[in-house]
C-alpha cells in the first residue's frame, strides 16, 4: 500500500494541488479561509467553555484567555483531520466516476489525497498555533520537534478509515450521513474541550478507546507542556494503526471489482 504510493508520487501531487485550488476557487478570500474559519470556531468554543461553562485545564497554572485557546485550538486542529478524513472518504470513488469507468487509474490513491489535503490545512492552523505560543508563552518546548513521530501513527490509521469508508461509500451510500455525526461525536468523547485527567479512572479508560484521545493528549504534552508521552501507548497505537490500514487496504482492494458495476 505504500509501494504503488510512492510510484504514483507525481500524479497524487498533481491532484493534491488541483485539489487545494478548487477549494478555494473563485473566493475573494481565497486560500485566508483556511485560517478565518478555524479562528471563527475557535473563538465561539473559547468564549462558551471559558466563559459560560467556567471550563480550565488543570494542568494549566494563571491560565488566561488566551493560554485557554491554545490548549483547545491544538485538539480542534488535530480533529480536523480526522473530520475531513471521515466526511469526504465516503465519496472518493462516487464523486470520480470517470476514474472508474472511463480510464485505468489508480484509486488506491485517493484517500492518499484526501489525506494530504487534510494535512495542509492542519499545517497551517498549527503554524498559526506557534504563534500564538510566541505571543502567550514566549517560548516553544524542545519537546514540540517529536510531534511528527507520535502523529505519523494517526495519519497511518486515518488512511486506513480512508479506503475503509471509500470502499463502503460505494455501495452504502448511507453512510456519508453516518461519518459527519460520528466525527462530532468523537470530538465531544476525546479530551479536546477538557483534560483527561479531570474524568475519573474508569471514564478516563473508556475515553481512550477514541482514537482521538491518546494523540490529543500526546500532542498537548509534547507541544504545549514540554513532556515526552507514554512510549507505551505510542507503541500499542502503532501496532493498531498499522493493523488499521492493512485491513482497509484490504477491504479495498477486495470490493473495487464491483465499482464500475455500481456507478
Amino acid at each position: 500500500m505504500f509501494s504503488l504510493a510512492w510510484k504514483q508520487r507525481t500524479l497524487i501531487w498533481q491532484l493534491l494541488r488541483r485539489d487545494i485550488h478548487s477549494r478555494y476557487r473563485g473566493s475573494a478570500l481565497g486560500l485566508l479561509w483556511s485560517l478565518v474559519t478555524p479562528l471563527i470556531m475557535l473563538g465561539i468554543y473559547t468564549f462558551v467553555f471559558q466563559f459560560v461553562f467556567k471550563a480550565r485545564w488543570n494542568d494549566t497554572s494563571g491560565e488566561t484567555t488566551l493560554s485557554f485557546a491554545i490548549v483547545l485550538f491544538l485538539g480542534l486542529s488535530l480533529h480536523g483531520l480526522l473530520m475531513e478524513t471521515l466526511t469526504k472518504s465516503p465519496q472518493l470513488i462516487t464523486a470520480n466516476p470517470n476514474f472508474v469507468k472511463k480510464i485505468v487509474f489508480p484509486l488506491e490513491i485517493l484517500p492518499y489525497i484526501n489525506l494530504l489535503g487534510a494535512l495542509f490545512t492542519f499545517c497551517i492552523s498549527f503554524g498559526l498555533l506557534l504563534i500564538f505560543m510566541l505571543v502567550e508563552l514566549q517560548r516553544i518546548p524542545l519537546t514540540a520537534l517529536l510531534l511528527p513521530i507520535f502523529l505519523l501513527p494517526y495519519l497511518l490509521l486515518l488512511l486506513g478509515f480512508g479506503w475503509l469508508l471509500a470502499g463502503l461509500g460505494v455501495y452504502l451510500r448511507d453512510i456519508q450521513q453516518i461519518t459527519g455525526t460520528l466525527a462530532t461525536l468523537m470530538l465531544f468523547l476525546s479530551p479536546v474541550f477538557y483534560s483527561a485527567s479531570s474524568l475519573s479512572e474508569s471514564l478516563q479508560q473508556l475515553i481512550l478507546l477514541n482514537p482521538l484521545s491518546y494523540i490529543v493528549e500526546s500532542a498537548r504534552q509534547l507541544v504545549i507542556y514540554g513532556k515526552i508521552p507514554s512510549l507505551t501507548g505510542l507503541g500499542i497505537y502503532c501496532v493498531i494503526a498499522v493493523s488499521v490500514a492493512a485491513c482497509g487496504y484490504w477491504f479495498f482492494r477486495k470490493v473495487r471489482p464491483g465499482f464500475a458495476d455500481v456507478i
